[in-house]
């Protein structure tokens, strides 16, 4: 090779890991010397604004903007991003060609063994709508506080009391090597779409890092994340609306299950369906907006 790809990627502790994690796949894929892959780290406008959500200041762009400006720019050769911070609808400059093999899917609860065993009226941080909602929709008598950074920070603000409990995503404290918290059964709290899934995205024209990064896709978390993508996509959410979606693969095809949430929690809506792919993710999504209260209505785009 006249030169070894420049990967682009955020400069937190959990982004790095990922991003030498698909550094170390992709030197593995194709024979190249250990560290071969040029990490190039940034601060990216979600990292920086810390004092409040960001459904309040731009959304899951705030994590992807910068990487993108590296990306079209040539800085970069690919952008590694964690796939449920990446918004569903991307620009078509932008070509989403591989996954690494998903991790554990579950959220952590710290701070108590079960959501059951919270305290009465606990004060539980978290930024995520879908967190909150689920947690609301089970316990009511909870109260949600905002919460941001990344993983340390959060565990240090859990520790000086600013919260009784949080969630977290397993996949992360896994990656930077926390153990801590109890893993909570999607059967209790479905995850995130994409949730665990590490995504590489490169420039839609070009086609020779397009082929290298096609070494390193996991086909199977490739297919469930694309469904959940859809469905979101379909549903015309935004970083305010909690949705929940998990897609496994289940002989030959996807079993997804859906859930969708009024912002309070009061109103769920929970559907699976088997699944052949992204459009009939999509069909369920629509089906299952047609008959969602109208609290749930509200806040999906893609409502008739």
């Amino acid at each position: 090779m006249a030169r070894f790809p420049v990967l682009g990627t955020r400069a937190s502790p959990l982004a790095m890991a990922q991003a030498r994690a698909v550094a170390r796949a992709l030197e593995a894929a194709h024979g190249w010397p250990g560290d071969s892959v040029v990490v190039r780290a940034i601060r990216t406008s979600g990292d920086r604004i810390q004092d409040r959500p960001l459904s309040e200041v731009g959304g899951k762009a705030l994590w992807t903007k910068e990487l993108d400006l590296m990306l079209a720019a040539g800085e970069t050769d690919f952008s590694v991003h964690s796939m449920k911070d990446v918004e569903s609808e991307r620009p078509d400059a932008f070509f989403l060609a591989a996954m690494l093999p998903r991790a554990d899917v579950r959220d952590r609860l710290i701070g108590a063994p079960s959501i059951d065993e919270l305290a009465e009226r606990a004060t539980v941080g978290t930024s995520s709508p879908r967190r909150a909602a689920q947690l609301l929709h089970r316990r009511p008598d909870l109260k949600i506080v905002p919460i941001r950074g990344n993983v340390q920070t959060r565990l240090d603000k859990l520790a000086r009391g600013e919260a009784d409990a949080t969630l977290l995503a397993a996949a992360g404290l896994d990656r930077v090597r926390i153990a801590a918290g109890t893993a909570i059964d999607t059967e209790v709290l479905l995850p995130a779409p994409g949730q665990a899934a590490i995504g590489i995205e490169c420039r839609s024209d070009d086609d020779f890092t397009i082929g290298l990064l096609a070494a390193i896709n996991h086909a199977e978390t490739f297919s469930c994340v694309r469904a959940e993508r859809a469905f979101t996509r379909r549903l015309g959410g935004t970083c305010h609306s909690p949705v929940a979606a998990l897609a496994e693969p289940l002989q030959g095809a996807l079993w997804l299950r859906a859930e969708l949430l009024s912002p309070d929690g009061r109103e769920r809506l929970f559907d699976e369906a088997v699944v052949g792919g992204a459009d009939d993710a999509a069909a369920l999504a629509a089906a299952m907006l047609t008959r969602a209260p109208a609290a749930i209505r509200a806040v999906f785009d893609g409502a008739p």
